[in-house]
């Protein structure tokens, strides 16, 4: 069964693209992400970041930033029924997704945070990885700090509990 996938770049364009076209790339991994050719044209490939709950990657070709989401069927159906994922359930904290290096916190206990907001900065398998706040809200507590290594599933920051 072929896996296809809804790319959308810089919120403008929007493409499909299968499994077995990716498979096909003819592209070699570098020191600091991929080159890639095709249709005799070179391209140098990076991702600079990216933020793994939105499928969302900051993506540099030849030295040009692209903000690029992926998306894949389930992601697709879920959008088209009108769900978005996790929102039925509302969490108070941030744990880390994977082990990894602090790079920047951005944040500091009883500040005020708007749904979008970067939170804090986590490096991981040679990306950066930037977590953002799921909703409006008042920080509770951060329990990391710059430099600190992480493991899956550390609590990171805290929010204040949710009243509805």
């Amino acid at each position: 069964m072929s896996k296809n996938y809804k790319t959308t770049v810089n919120q403008e364009f929007e493409f499909d693209i299968s499994q077995e076209a990716l498979s096909a790339l003819d592209a070699v991994k570098t020191t600091t992400g991929y080159h890639i050719l095709q249709d005799n044209t070179s391209y140098k490939t990076e991702i600079v970041s990216s933020d793994f709950t939105k499928k969302t990657y900051q993506v540099l070709v030849n030295n040009r930033a692209y903000e690029v989401a992926i998306a894949d069927a389930v992601d697709i159906l879920i959008k088209d029924m009108g769900f978005s994922v996790g929102a039925s359930k509302q969490s108070n904290a941030l744990m880390a997704p994977m082990p990894g290096l602090i790079l920047d916190v951005q944040v500091t206990a009883g500040q005020e945070v708007k749904e979008g907001d970067t939170l804090l900065i986590l490096s991981a398998m040679k990306m950066e990885n930037s977590f953002v706040s799921h909703m409006d809200g008042t920080i509770k507590a951060v329990h990391v700090t710059k430099d600190d290594a992480v493991d899956k599933g550390q609590l990171l920051i805290e929010f204040e509990e949710i009243n509805n």
